[in-house]
């Protein structure tokens, strides 16, 4: 928060605000058109660019109407306690929604490829595809003319490895802007949060190249059976994730350097910290489930 905040013994309650259904508005037309995107129908970019254009929209207003009533010092205890509830709880539908691409990458890879390979109380399915062999990466998928195979995989000691050690150190610079902020050493506070920015973009540029490696060299795509589904479901979401940390983290930094925030009221920082810990996290387990083992 800003210099200007006062401390008010009630809740305030802000001003009616249209935010909310605009966003859910944004959301359902961008849903819409991945949807149709996917299934190939020539509209679907269309509302999801409409879609992405109504979210964004939605957030710029929200945000700058948040730090608008910052400023006049609309704040209490009780409005930092439920900004903090309202992130923690933000977070925790975050690993929800991971959780549940991981428990179908977790489904696919111990239940029902091997079902398919003839293997367990299940294994009749092989009866499908008597030919098949249940090895995971699924490179040789049961119908190839239906979902063509990769040629291979994605290495995990080349660029994801690489995009590991560049969140983990984006991790640590994020941690020293903290301290610089806390210790009231704005230039330490800035360079922090630039070097944090610099290593989320490479970080992006990073995986468009796997990205761009994997269709023309592999002949890994989202239509690749469902190895391929699951790797560009959980990769794809998790990039959509950094990207909007890094315009978060943008946004902060901007911040920063008005002279917004001090070592007591801080919390807009310290969210967009705890999102992008919170994305670190995530790919240290896509690193090892997906690409590793």
């Amino acid at each position: 928060m800003s210099e200007k905040t006062n401390h008010y013994e009630h809740y305030y309650v802000p001003a009616q605000s249209h935010w909310p259904i605009t966003g859910s508005i944004g959301l359902g037309v961008l849903m819409v058109g991945l949807a149709n995107w996917i299934h190939g129908n020539s509209v679907g970019h269309y509302f999801f660019l409409a879609g992405s254009l109504i979210v964004a929209y939605m957030m710029f207003g929200w945000f700058r109407d948040v730090v608008h009533e910052s400023h006049q010092g609309l704040y209490s205890r009780q409005m930092d306690k439920s900004f903090r509830w309202g992130m923690a709880w933000f977070i925790f539908s975050e690993v929800m929604f991971f959780a549940a691409f991981f428990g179908a990458l977790f489904y696919a890879r111990m239940l029902s490829v091997p079902w398919l390979g003839g293997e367990g109380d299940k294994g009749v399915s092989h009866l499908l595809w008597p030919n098949f062999t249940s090895v995971w990466p699924l490179i040789n998928t049961p119908d190839p003319k239906l979902f063509p195979a990769p040629h291979d995989i994605i290495p995990a000691w080349g660029v994801p490895a690489i995009n590991t050690l560049i969140l983990l150190s984006s991790g640590v610079t994020i941690t020293i802007a903290h301290w610089g902020l806390v210790k009231k050493n704005r230039l330490q506070l800035n360079l922090g949060l630039f070097f944090t920015i610099a290593l989320g973009i490479t970080f992006i540029c990073c995986q468009a190249f796997e990205y761009y490696e994997a269709y023309t060299h592999y002949n890994l795509t989202l239509g690749s059976g469902i190895y391929g589904s699951t790797f560009f479901m959980l990769t794809g979401f998790h990039g959509a994730h950094v990207t909007v940390g890094t315009i978060m983290l943008i946004t902060i930094l901007i911040r920063c350097l008005k002279g917004h925030f001090t070592p007591e009221h801080h919390f807009g920082f310290e969210a967009v910290a705890w999102y992008w810990h919170f994305v670190d996290v995530v790919w240290l387990f896509l690193f090892v489930f997906v690409y590793w083992l």
